[in-house]
């Protein structure tokens, strides 16, 4: 038998499955999908409506906890849920108690980790890692190979450029004080992230902040002005034709 769809799994009708790929118990996968080959949506997943998930992608996996991890937690995690006109790439992870809005587009080769949301119309590119216990708003755009460090949160409107890094632990995996200031980063709405940035624990970019491409932000960073350098220090402010209330 080329694939496997568990008797108590619900497809929707004129949903089109591909070769080799299975379908989990109780999963739920809704009307007008185009499920690719070799795809895996685990027990309980929850798919909406023409929503497409390219070929050896897998939805709704459970974490895996390292013995010295510090963020990953052994806990019963909800149903991955995907929303409806969603677009899955190739070759993508989502793990279970991820959740998608609408129209969102995940990009081949990307993970989107346990407790994550995404909110609607969102833009995760290629090979991008969002790790647990993050919330990323809608209308965000993160493109290639962008890294979102766990407990982090991006708000609405939020662009990040290729290769930024994020990072949650100041101690660098050193001393049990660490455990206490676990923290990773906040971008408000309309913030802006440069080319392969870096941005450390805790630290908030403003709204409508842009951090210039190859900074260091070290402290968190002023509504409407533009951070550069490093360390990231104020260089001038936002044009106004590029605040968000003029697009």
């Amino acid at each position: 038998m080329e694939s496997f769809i568990h008797p108590e799994a619900e497809i929707g009708e004129k949903t089109e499955v591909g070769r080799y790929t299975v379908i989990g118990e109780k999963a739920k996968v809704g009307k007008g999908c185009i499920i690719g080959n070799n795809v895996t949506i685990h027990p309980y997943a929850e798919i909406g409506d023409y929503v497409r998930i390219d070929d050896n992608t897998v939805i709704g996996k459970q974490p895996m906890k390292a013995a010295t991890s510090a963020t990953t937690k052994i806990e019963k995690l909800s149903p991955a849920k995907i929303g409806n006109n969603c677009i899955i790439g190739t070759s993508v992870v989502i793990y279970a108690g991820a959740k998608l809005g609408e129209k969102v587009l995940v990009a081949d080769l990307s993970t989107v980790r346990e407790n994550v949301s995404v909110g609607d119309f969102t833009i995760v590119g290629r090979g991008v890692a969002i790790e647990n216990y993050c919330k990323i708003g809608s209308f965000c755009k993160l493109e290639t190979n962008v890294y979102i460090t766990a407990y982090s949160e991006l708000e609405d409107y939020v662009f990040v450029a290729p290769c930024v890094a994020t990072s949650n632990d100041n101690y660098m995996a050193r001393t049990k004080e660490r455990f206490k200031h676990f923290k990773g980063v906040r971008v408000k709405k309309g913030g802006r992230i440069g080319l392969n940035a870096t941005i450390l624990p805790g630290k908030t970019i403003g709204e409508d902040s842009l951090v210039a491409a190859g900074s260091v932000v070290t402290k968190d960073t002023p509504a409407r002005k533009i951070v550069m350098g490093l360390p990231a220090k104020v260089w001038k402010d936002v044009p106004e034709e590029q605040l968000l209330e003029n697009q």
